[in-house]
């Protein structure tokens, strides 16, 4: 059974085993054509000139038998030739192959007229005796049985043979795979091997083409990122500048609110840029981790109180943390930055006094670290949440610009758990919404 589904979801999504299949079917189906072809073109033509010369070869036979017949003579043409002979009549009733079939079995068989070709082959003596002549099928039947099986042989052989080359013929295709896998994780360092590069094939040439659009795809990657990090490099300096020159405005009724609203502003911008260079970092396919043994539950204690300390209006975020953590190999600043921004979104969204966010950090029982943060808010669309997660994007008005974040929070998050090796979720909790993050057994 498992074989027979193996065979057919090869053949329903192998290249190779198709042309191979179809390969045999067309040549079974043109060697069949052309036998059936040429023996429907011969057989006219050659039965026509073969008749007269067998009906006399018959009519010689029929003589040496004699009238009246002669079983010696009968049986002795028998011996000789692969021939059967059948006697009948009022003397003499006598078959030379009783075993075999009782009907005419003439070489010259026509169905179309069965009358004529028992005749053809039936000869009458002068005495009233009827004898009939056909190719003995004994000769046949002692002959040994290897022609199908070798010709069964030499199917499987050819089948093979041209599986074989079929296979090498489309072996581009793995490296046009490959290469493709490669391009698509962001590794452009390896081109696909192009076979025969001086006078390439039509794989060859597909392979070249996509070796162009890798390129020029590193290209535009390569040109977006230096853009964004100069950009980003080159706004440090005038929001320092800024912000500097914001803080010696004088302190008086009539300044400080606007003061305050532009320290606010070019806070927020500040924090744009950081997020932005960290996220061209950790996008990096061979992001850099500054790894070290670190106490994941003081950690996530320490993020809750300095963010309870600056939303002091915010509700209290509940924190269960598994007991007797062991340390695990974790790059430190990137894991605040996750755990900070997942409940910073949660005390974003959550609603009224009594809907505080929820922290949990739980060892499962394959070692892996749990981080699950959940608020209370409204939740977004199931048709979204597979939207979450990706660079600055903002579902809907619940969670909006003026809610805080531009949609880097969730993002910088996925990018954390992805170069920790981990994974990132999100989902509707009914009410609010769930963010979980597991990362590996890094245990020191």
């Amino acid at each position: 059974m498992r074989a027979s589904r193996r065979a057919k979801k090869a053949l329903a999504h192998s290249l190779r085993v198709r042309l191979v299949a179809m390969f045999v079917l067309l040549a079974m189906a043109m060697a069949a054509c052309f036998l059936f072809g040429m023996q429907s073109a011969l057989s006219v033509g050659w039965r026509d000139a073969a008749k007269p010369l067998v009906a006399d070869y018959i009519d010689k036979l029929a003589a040496d038998i004699g009238s009246p017949p002669s079983i010696e003579r009968a049986q002795a043409l028998t011996q000789r030739l692969p021939l059967s002979v059948r006697i009948s009549g009022p003397q003499t009733n006598w078959r030379s192959h009783p075993q075999d079939p009782d009907y005419g079995h003439g070489w010259m068989d026509d169905k179309r007229n069965k009358t004529d070709e028992l005749r053809f082959y039936e000869r009458t003596t002068a005495d009233g005796h009827r004898i009939q002549f056909g190719v003995s099928v004994q000769a046949w039947h002692d002959r040994p049985r290897f022609i199908g099986w070798a010709t069964l042989a030499i199917l499987l052989s050819l089948t093979a043979l041209a599986y074989v080359r079929v296979r090498r013929m489309l072996r581009p295709l793995d490296d046009i795979r490959a290469g493709a896998l490669r391009f698509g994780q962001g590794d452009f360092s390896q081109k696909i091997v192009v076979r025969h590069f001086h006078h390439p094939d039509e794989l060859g040439e597909l392979a070249h083409t996509i070796n162009t659009m890798g390129s020029d795809i590193h290209q535009m990657l390569e040109a977006k990122r230096t853009l964004l990090l100069a950009i980003s490099h080159e706004l440090r300096s005038p929001l320092t500048r800024a912000r500097l020159n914001t803080e010696l405005l004088p302190e008086t009724a009539e300044v400080q609110p606007s003061r305050e609203a532009l320290l606010r502003d070019l806070a927020l911008m500040r924090d744009l840029v950081t997020d932005l260079l960290e996220s061209e970092r950790l996008a990096n396919p061979h992001a850099a981790l500054y790894r070290e043994p670190v106490n994941l539950a003081a950690l996530v204690h320490d993020v809750v109180c300095e963010l309870q300390a600056s939303h002091a209006a915010a509700p209290h975020i509940t924190v269960d943390v598994q007991a007797a953590l062991p340390p695990m190999a974790l790059d430190p600043t990137r894991i605040r930055l996750l755990v900070r921004n997942l409940l910073d979104n949660a005390l974003r969204h959550s609603a009224g006094e009594h809907a505080a966010p929820q922290i949990s950090v739980q060892r499962q029982p394959d070692g892996c670290i749990a981080i699950t943060v959940r608020d209370f808010g409204p939740g977004v669309a199931e048709a979204q949440l597979p939207n979450l997660g990706q660079p600055f994007y903002r579902p809907d008005a619940a969670r909006t610009r003026e809610g805080g974040g531009v949609g880097l929070g969730l993002y910088l998050c996925r990018l954390v758990a992805q170069a920790h090796g981990g994974t990132f979720a999100v989902r509707n909790a009914q009410p609010g919404l769930e963010v979980q993050v597991v990362l590996p057994d890094a245990t020191v």
